[in-house]
Order: C-alpha cells, then sequence, then structure tokens
C-alpha cells in the first residue's frame, strides 16, 4: 500500500480526521481525538498502528514486516515496513483493527455523540 492509498482509507473510516501533532512531516490519523494511525511523510516506509497486545505479538512473529513501533510503547504499536510484502487486504485490516481498539475505549456518550 502507498501513503495515498492509507491515507483515503483512514480517512474513509467514521469520524476519522488527519493531523500534524508532532511536526511538521508526521501525520496522524485519529478518530474523535485519539490517534490510530501515524506515518512519517519524509520516510513513508514505516507506518505505525496501534494493536491488542496479545495480536501484536502474534503479528510479530508471523510477519518479519511487523515490528514494535520506534519511540511507542512496543506492547500497544506495532510499525509496517510497507516495502515488505504484506498485502493490502492485511495492512487494511490492521488499520481497521487498530480504528477500533481506539472506538472501543472512548466513553459511550462519545461513541453515541459520533455514531460510531
Amino acid at each position: 500500500m502507498n501513503v495515498e492509498s492509507i491515507r483515503d482509507y483512514c480517512l474513509s473510516l467514521p469520524a476519522a480526521t488527519e493531523y500534524f501533532p508532532f511536526d511538521e512531516t508526521t501525520l496522524a490519523f485519529r478518530v474523535v481525538d485519539k490517534i490510530f494511525a501515524m506515518i512519517d511523510l519524509e520516510d513513508t516506509q514505516w507506518f505505525v498502528l496501534k494493536c491488542d497486545p496479545d495480536y501484536a505479538l502474534e503479528l510479530r512473529d508471523r510477519h518479519p514486516e511487523i515490528t514494535g513501533a520506534w519511540h511507542m510503547n512496543k506492547k500497544h504499536w506495532n510499525q509496517i515496513d510497507l516495502e515488505g510484502l504484506l498485502p493490502d487486504e492485511l495492512i487494511q485490516k490492521l488499520i481497521r483493527h487498530s480504528y477500533d481498539l481506539v472506538v472501543k475505549k472512548l466513553p459511550r456518550k462519545t461513541r453515541e455523540q459520533w455514531h460510531l
């Protein structure tokens, strides 16, 4: 998947927005106010996603393109090598998993307000 495809998919999710919270090159995607994905536009090889801790370990064991995310809590964040051999369908599934984890942790009132 390329950056534009990732961006399009992330922004297609309900209430998803993009912004630059850290600097001018780190693009983050969030649902309401919580980040679920990030990519550095100057180094688009790596894409960072939130992940269930047990599933994160399973993915890292199964796919060499998936490792603990640099500069993030490796228990909850994976980085994906977009230059690897992962199929687009799996990357989309992982984006949706990350998004769903974030939505699940939002207060019920917030989920209802945003129809999530």
